[in-house]
């Protein structure tokens, strides 16, 4: 038993790593690392969720939920600051955890990561094609059933939007991360853009008694949650809180970015901060427009609320930017996703051709595989469902890396290199980021923590069938203890 608990904690040489990623290229500023973080958490969702939450859980201090999420978010982006600053690699939480806990460890953060990717990468492809369809409609133009919908679904074969806009994010990226980058900056500007015309517009709307009461009395939806009082803020902030995981996305491609000890704080939090003003604007305008109770089952509350106030072409204008700048969180976490598959298959914890670099080095093997489980997931499954999987296994790897930094400050200076950046009040804010980040998934509904038991299950089995019989760092130790007999 001694013997298979040590190697399940086998722990990496971060210089191991240092030397794997050394191929990549290091292309990614500031700017680029900004517009990668906002562009993937300003998604579709701030068009939406402020008014779905305010109308289900929490009337006008929908805010508040924003703010506590913000807090949480930024308490685990400060730890994950230093990790990238410290170690800068390709696979951000599942390489950090490798290198501080041991190989199994590392394993479980990455499949939880891997979740994510595959699944929110489904989700927006699919979004991106609902939305485009719908602007579209006006014009007369009418896509079959067959092509419309997922596999099953209303008649549906294939959601053929989603099929080519992923593959045309795919074939972007397949070109370098600094092509990408490009393109990411000007979608990210058009989409800010729209946020801020929609505050501007939305201001001169605002009815200031539709705030009133700010946190309405507590009650119980039909459903069985909550409602207002601080019971139904906390349901609003594990709604809320998935739209600001999109940091890990800046971390995945530390490995790509010029002077990292610099730059990756700097995207991490700088993207967060802006977008934490940009999501509680938004909010604030969205409920002083309309009584919150208007938005309940709307799909587009921005948009529905600017055409009720009158402005029906700001609406579509601002809905059309919104389609385009859905690209922007494909490319942030298609980007970010086929690095973490590159490292998988960097340490043989999946096929090793996954690791593979082609003559431009670049992870194109990983960034293939992501794409068609992304389209087969987006395309022909109805996965809605598996939405939950995204915010549990996102909050495990959360856990992992706010722990983390305990052992990372005994071996900064020695065998890691002293980063420029450090989480501040140590050793107390990184225990709060971890304690946050519990809260968040103990109040999650029994679904979410049902598919992401049989989610990690399969990883268990991936791990135990091939990676751990397959791993370089395995093997090594194999060929170690062998030469000493």
């Amino acid at each position: 038993m001694s013997d298979f608990f040590k190697r399940l904690t086998l722990k990496e040489d971060p210089s191991i790593y240092e030397d794997k990623d050394s191929h990549l290229v290091r292309v990614l500023t500031v700017k680029d690392f900004l517009a990668l973080g906002v562009g993937t958490i300003v998604s579709t969702s701030i068009f939406t969720l402020p008014g779905v939450v305010a109308a289900e859980h929490t009337g006008p201090s929908v805010v508040f939920s924003f703010i506590v999420a913000a807090i949480v978010a930024g308490l685990v982006a400060f730890a994950y600051a230093e990790m990238a600053a410290a170690m800068p690699f390709a696979g951000s939480a599942y390489s950090w955890i490798n290198v501080m806990f041991g190989e199994f460890f590392g394993w479980v953060a990455g499949w939880a990561l891997l979740a994510e990717y595959f699944i929110a990468l489904a989700f927006v492809g699919s979004g991106l094609s609902a939305n485009f369809r719908g602007l579209l409609e006006p014009l007369g133009v009418h896509f079959p059933n067959a092509i419309a919908n997922t596999f099953g679904n209303n008649g549906g074969v294939v959601d053929l939007v989603a099929v080519v806009v992923i593959a045309a994010v795919a074939w972007l990226i397949s070109h370098g991360a600094g092509g990408a980058a490009k393109v990411e900056n000007i979608l990210v500007v058009l989409k800010v853009l729209a946020v801020l015309t929609f505050i501007v517009v939305g201001l001169t709307a605002i009815h200031v008694e539709n705030y009133f009461p700010f946190i309405p009395k507590y009650r119980v939806n039909p459903d069985g949650t909550a409602f207002g009082g601080w019971q139904g803020i906390y349901a609003g902030v594990s709604m809320i809180f998935l739209s600001y995981i999109g940091f890990d996305s800046i971390a995945a491609n530390s490995a790509e970015a010029k002077d990292p000890g610099k730059t990756m704080p700097r995207g991490i939090l700088g993207s967060l901060l802006i977008a934490v003003v940009l999501f509680v604007a938004v909010a604030l305008v969205l409920v002083g427009m309309f009584k919150y109770s208007s938005y309940a089952n709307n799909a587009e509350p921005v948009g529905w609320a600017l055409r009720h106030a009158g402005h029906p072409i700001v609406a579509s204008i601002i809905q059309a930017i919104a389609v385009i700048g859905m690209f922007t969180a494909l490319i942030g976490m298609m980007l970010a996703g086929s690095r973490l598959v590159y490292s998988f298959g960097r340490d043989g914890m999946l096929p090793s051709w996954l690791g593979k670099l082609n003559k431009n080095n670049l992870p194109n093997h990983a960034l293939l595989v992501l794409s068609i489980v992304g389209i087969l997931i987006g395309a022909f499954c109805p996965f809605a469902f598996l939405a939950q999987l995204i915010s549990a296994g996102t909050l495990i790897a959360f856990m992992f890396v706010s722990l983390g930094i305990y052992p990372l400050r005994k071996r900064e200076g020695k065998d890691i290199n002293m980063p420029d950046f450090k989480v501040p009040l140590y050793p107390v804010l990184p225990a709060l980021g971890f304690i946050g980040s519990l809260i968040i998934f103990w109040g999650l509904d029994i679904q979410a923590k049902t598919y992401a038991g049989i989610w990690f299950a399969i990883g268990l089995v991936v791990y135990f069938a091939y990676g751990m019989h397959h791993s370089t760092l395995g093997k090594k130790a194999d060929a170690e203890k062998n030469s000493k007999k």
